[in-house]
């Protein structure tokens, strides 16, 4: 072991400098913690020249040939997100026998295995403990401590963003656009908002959980994403007068026909302890034969819980290295399930319609949803309008492609006005 551990950081942006505060805070632990001193000794960078406050300009690089060749740099922290550079740069790193901790969900969503694999073959650790939920442990928990769990079922929030404009819809009543505006005025969104608003974010972080729970590869491209653009005040009205709350839900079940992976806006149970979860933190529930149920619950984004989850891998990579067993836990992917395709989950809906208020339109919705297997469990009829009243109707679990067969037999109906929102319905909810 030596007496000192040099590191590299990949990006100095909110997470790196997060990162890079730790390292200075805590420098005077690490010898207890891993016995051994703990230094930057790189910080690289897109623009050398900028004046960054507080950090020792000496360490900044905008060369990777500075990092990947010195061969006194143990451990290459990238937090510089996106797929290129950081995939080559991982991999360089890798090849070159460097250890790497990433927070990067987009690469590991997506070309995780692929880097797993690299990291194994030059026994080396490649950690990403906060690619998913911030400074909330959840990766390394279901690799280590749950792995003699039988794992079946994940659900989460796992954006803060979303999580932070539903309240602000819920507790104050505003509409989409107003909490938007307001989560950006915060920063709690980026400047261009899509990733979060419609679900991508989230997908990615579900395709990396779904991938270590059920041991079997699950990519981005596999997870269907619908985001809460469309959710509106009187949505979450009408949840509420049900005894719900409206979240975006990350979901992944292990079923005997297959991976179920999608995320998706969800009427939850007040009762379900997802429910509680509000502003931007986050929380993962999971459910395994041993376990039963366990909830993970935090920060889910921000320089310091972000760098804490960072600094977290980088001082398991220090204790491994100290013991020689370094590249020990690697990917976990030993299964090929098959991912089940959207239109053959199953799911409950609340659908809010806008009907003709005359004889026989109700009759004839009734029928159009019983003709496509789609039987009504509860229907609400609270306001009219001259001419056409809004009804709403949960639908019982019934499989994707019949739902929406039912919903375009209707569209065409001219009974129906309009279909202003479909919103899937945990199955915990109950009349």
């Amino acid at each position: 072991m030596k007496d000192k551990i040099k590191v590299a950081i990949l990006g100095l942006g909110t997470v790196g400098t997060g990162v890079y505060k730790i390292i200075q805070n805590q420098k005077n632990e690490f010898p207890n913690k891993i016995g051994a001193e703990l230094e930057v000794s790189k910080i690289l960078v897109r623009n050398a020249k900028k004046s960054r406050e507080g950090v020792d300009m000496s360490l900044v690089t905008d060369k990777w040939e500075d990092v990947v060749n010195d061969g006194d740099i143990d451990i290459v922290i990238e937090v510089m997100g996106g797929i290129e550079p950081a995939k080559t740069y991982i991999s360089e790193a890798l090849c070159h026998g460097k250890h790497v901790v990433t927070a990067n969900k987009d690469l590991m969503a997506e070309h995780g295995h692929e880097l797993l694999e690299t990291a194994s073959e030059h026994k080396c650790d490649l950690l990403f403990e906060a690619a998913v939920a911030g400074g909330i442990p959840i990766i390394r928990p279901m690799k280590q401590c749950l792995a003699a769990n039988n794992i079946t079922e994940i659900m989460g929030i796992i954006n803060g963003t979303t999580n932070f404009i539903l309240t602000k819809m819920t507790e104050d009543g505003m509409e989409f656009d107003e909490a938007l505006k307001l989560a950006t005025d915060l920063g709690y969104a980026e400047a261009d908002p899509t990733a979060d608003i419609e679900g991508l974010d989230a997908g990615r972080k579900i395709a990396i959980l779904a991938s270590i729970a059920f041991n079997s590869r699950v990519t981005f491209s596999d997870v269907y994403t619908e985001g809460i653009s469309k959710i509106t005040a009187k949505d979450i009205k009408y949840a509420s007068e049900l005894g719900c709350v409206i979240k975006l839900i990350a979901t992944a079940k292990n079923t005997e026909s297959g991976i179920e992976v999608r995320v998706t806006p969800m009427f939850i149970p007040k009762s379900h302890p997802l429910a509680s979860v509000n502003d931007s933190f986050n929380a993962v529930f999971v459910h395994g034969d041993a376990l039963d149920d366990a909830m993970f619950y935090g920060r889910g984004a921000g320089e310091l819980p972000t760098a804490s989850a960072i600094m977290g891998d980088v001082i398991d990579v220090c204790r491994n290295t100290a013991f020689g067993c370094n590249g020990r836990i690697g990917c976990t992917c030993y299964k090929d399930i098959p991912v089940k395709a959207m239109e053959d989950i199953e799911s409950k809906y609340f659908v809010r319609t806008l009907l003709e208020d005359k004889p026989g339109t109700l009759a004839a919705v009734a029928s159009t949803f019983s003709g496509n297997n789609a039987s009504i469990d509860q229907m609400v009829q609270k306001t009219k309008f001259p001419g056409y009243a809004e009804v709403v109707f949960i639908i019982d679990t019934v499989k994707e492609q019949l739902f929406h067969r039912a919903i375009m037999e209707l569209s065409a109906m001219h009974y129906v006005k309009e279909i202003p929102s479909i919103i899937r319905v945990h199955n915990d909810i109950r009349n």
